[in-house]
């Protein structure tokens, strides 16, 4: 025995349990009520990937798909990245150079609400949210009213806009976005769209993505989620701004080394996974008429994936919801306002989840509900964005 065996094998470590394979088979079954997880195709495809580095770029699958992604969004760079929190952090923290700046949003988008207040911790910026005075986008007439261009030493300059698409499942119309981003460019002020979904834009307009990616000087687009690959998004952009970009990755810890398997897994997900995005949206549309039949009150339609439900309007609350779905002899994971439908969702769960429904409020009925005149949302802004990234 040598004198470092006890050392070695103190770090030992087997993570794949005996019934490993039993365990990811259940996985896959009940990735059908929940969130979306890569497929056993995918993975097989993925074990075939390249090794190499990609910190020193010499990962040849990861620098065809970034080489890949570029074309498809029109643009000159891509840089994969594990995550579309971390590629929006990226783009902001790339765009903005001395402070003081601003960034100019919706008060509802992910890089404000939910991406741990990394614009201040990452940049320093101040963020402008706004309202949109439709209730759905930002039109430019919006941006125009608080964006800040003066040389007035008491203001603090906007130097990158923001935009997201979809936003909570709604789309984002092109020629609103065209009309901002030639106010935009006219002022020198950089503008970034956060298009985790913009898979979904694509399927549900025709749109090509390199046209909807035209208007923006850099844009992130995710792989996970809709696409269900394990990790990862690419930030397209400029030449010089992707090189920029990968000094910061490097300094956020976001440098990777043998990256081939994810990128396989993305480019499994592109081929595979993105032409069935429109099921997605016919099944996120049935969900929605179901609700709309028991007569749920429905704040965000269904116009891609998602539909944001209330159900205080037959007397139930989110918390029973949840309660009563998780314990189904197939628990459905839920969590606040937001439902979203994926590619591996069932019929069966959404059957399911309407039978939860239909049975809260007859008995909610039978114990004297009566639906209120007038009756106020139970939402919250927390509930809206509980279940996201």
């Amino acid at each position: 025995m040598r004198a470092t065996d006890h050392v070695t094998d103190s770090a030992k470590l087997d993570i794949i349990a005996a019934t490993q394979a039993e365990d990811n088979e259940w996985r896959r079954v009940a990735v059908s009520r929940c969130f979306a997880f890569p497929s056993k195709e995918m993975f097989e495809y993925a074990a075939q990937a390249s090794l190499g580095d990609d910190v020193f770029y010499d990962e040849p699958n990861t620098a065809t798909l970034e080489a890949h992604m570029a074309r498809l969004f029109g643009k000159e760079a891509a840089m994969f990245v594990a995550s579309g929190t971390m590629s929006n952090q990226l783009a902001t923290r790339t765009h903005l150079k001395q402070p003081p700046y601003s960034i100019l949003c919706d008060y509802r988008a992910h890089i404000y609400v939910c991406e741990a207040g990394g614009l201040a911790y990452h940049t320093g910026a101040q963020v402008i949210p706004v309202i949109p005075s439709n209730g759905r986008y930002l039109t430019l007439e919006d941006i125009q009213n608080f964006i800040v261009l003066d040389e007035d030493i008491h203001f603090c300059s906007t130097e990158v806009i923001e935009l997201e698409n979809t936003l909570n499942g709604s789309i984002f119309p092109q020629d609103e976005i065209i009309r901002i981003s030639e106010y935009a460019r006219q002022r020198g002020i950089k503008l970034h769209l956060d298009g985790a979904r913009i898979w979904h834009v694509a399927i549900e307009t025709g749109m090509p993505l390199d046209v909807l990616a035209e208007p923006f000087d850099s844009i992130s687009a995710c792989f996970s989620k809709g696409l269900g690959a394990p990790i990862g998004s690419c930030l397209m952009g400029s030449k010089e701004f992707i090189a920029r970009a990968r000094r910061f990755r490097k300094g956020f810890g976001g440098g990777m080394r043998q990256t081939g398997f994810l990128a396989a897994c993305a480019a499994f997900a592109l081929t595979h996974n993105f032409p069935k995005l429109s099921a997605v949206h016919d099944l996120a549309r049935k969900l929605e008429r179901g609700l709309l039949e028991l007569g749920v009150e429905i704040t965000v339609s269904a116009e891609t994936c998602m539909v944001f439900y209330d159900p205080s309007s037959v007397g139930i609350n989110y918390a029973e919801v949840a309660e009563r779905a998780g314990k189904l002899p197939k628990p459905l994971s839920l969590l606040g306002s937001r439902l979203v439908v994926h590619m591996q969702t069932s019929e069966e769960a959404i059957a399911d989840f309407l039978g939860v429904i239909r049975s809260l409020a007859e008995e909610k009925k039978s114990a004297g509900f009566v639906r209120p005149v007038g009756k106020a949302g139970n939402s919250s802004y927390k509930d809206m964005y509980a279940p996201m990234k």
